[in-house]
């Protein structure tokens, strides 16, 4: 397991105690019962942008963190703990990495200080269909004079309905499916032609679906090569995987503790249930599985801050493996609190809920493994 440096723990515990004390469970449900459109809250994503974590990865000569994204995913841990609601991973994790990689001298400074300080929010508009997969990019970018003519559907948009401007991945020449081809375009969600509607999904979350008709942009807002974009997408969503990745395994711990509670408050025959040797049995091997999905987390953001030439493959275990392990740690937390773990009153559900949503973000665990084994030949 990779070892944290002194900042990188003092990081994690300054988060841990915040989102404790502002972030709590009780806020997620006051806001989901509020049936907040943004599904976060503003004013938390501005207490974030004032301690630095809105720029954590914002390199300092634009007023960010400079963090790296190992710190970034402790975050993520944190909040994933918490089910705390935020634009983090589409906007501090996701467009910073977009920005940093693939932007312009001008993008970068248009872009990286509103990053920082809480007042610009990003979307990463990304698949078109139920499931993921960004070489099937199909939304058309027709060159129109100096620029080009955006037509297409992003559905499943994270942040889609509350961002202020928009990474489409877009295809520019070849068929969908093939990687070369992709661009990515930077376009401000009030273009003329760009409609969002709100999904809903069972985590109460900010999704949505963004209509692109006749939308039309300048070749200033290319980020990064003209039908090169493939290979820099998939660093941004590899950046916005290990990051998902370290969330699902917050939720997956917490998950693990409250059960751990309810099995010790929780008596039959006099006795507590945590004294039976099945429960025993199936909490000591949850508890080891949570131990490797954080190895496999920490060891694709550690990778990934290495730019180790492998650090996809790490990525793609860690999200297969987080996924898998947090489905595994509701779903028993769910069991072992009976039929009591099926009502709204008890917070096991919302971490359910959540770790379906998470699970399913920038490729579930069958995505993952196919990608994996596609790469050894399989």
């Amino acid at each position: 397991m990779t070892l944290l440096n002194e900042d990188q723990l003092m990081l994690q515990e300054s988060a841990a105690a915040f989102l404790s004390e502002k972030a709590p469970i009780s806020e997620f449900r006051a806001m989901r019962d509020a049936g907040l459109a943004t599904g976060f809250s503003k004013d938390l994503w501005a207490q974030f942008a004032q301690m630095g974590w809105a720029g954590i990865l914002v390199p300092e000569e634009y007023g960010g963190s400079g963090f790296d994204l190992t710190g970034a995913g402790l975050l993520a841990r944190e909040m994933g703990r918490n089910l705390t609601a935020s634009p983090f991973i589409a906007t501090a994790v996701m467009a910073t990495t977009a920005l940093k990689n693939l932007g312009s001298d001008e993008q970068k400074s248009a872009n990286l200080p509103a990053i920082a300080t809480g007042s610009q929010l990003f979307a990463i508009a990304v698949d078109e269909s139920r499931k993921h997969a960004p070489a099937k990019t199909a939304l058309n970018a027709r060159r129109s004079g100096n620029g080009f003519l955006l037509n297409g559907t992003k559905c499943f948009v994270s942040e889609g309905a509350s961002a202020d401007q928009i990474i489409v991945a877009a295809r520019t020449s070849g068929e969908p499916g093939d990687t070369d081809g992709i661009t990515l375009f930077l376009v401000p969600s009030g273009t003329d032609g760009v409609t969002c509607s709100a999904t809903p999904t069972i985590d109460a979350r900010g999704f949505a679906t963004l209509d692109f008709t006749d939308v039309t942009v300048t070749a200033d807002a290319v980020l990064g090569e003209v039908d090169g974009g493939y290979d820099g997408l998939e660093i941004v969503l590899d950046a916005g995987r290990a990051c998902m990745a370290a969330e699902l395994t917050g939720s997956a711990t917490a998950a693990f503790d409250m059960t751990l509670s309810y099995l010790a408050e929780r008596k039959q025959f006099g006795v507590p249930v945590s004294s039976f040797q099945a429960l025993q049995h199936r909490a000591a091997h949850l508890h080891t599985e949570i131990e490797m999905a954080e190895a496999c987390a920490l060891k694709a953001l550690a990778a990934f801050d290495a730019l180790a030439p492998d650090t996809w493959r790490h990525v793609a275990v860690a999200k297969a493996k987080c996924a898998q392990v947090a489905q595994l740690a509701v779903q028993e937390g769910v069991q072992m609190h009976g039929g009591m773990g099926m009502t709204d009153a008890f917070d096991i559900g919302l971490y359910m809920k959540r770790a379906r949503v998470a699970g399913e973000l920038f490729g579930d665990s069958a995505w993952h493994a196919n990608r994996l084994a596609d790469a050894l030949g399989y």
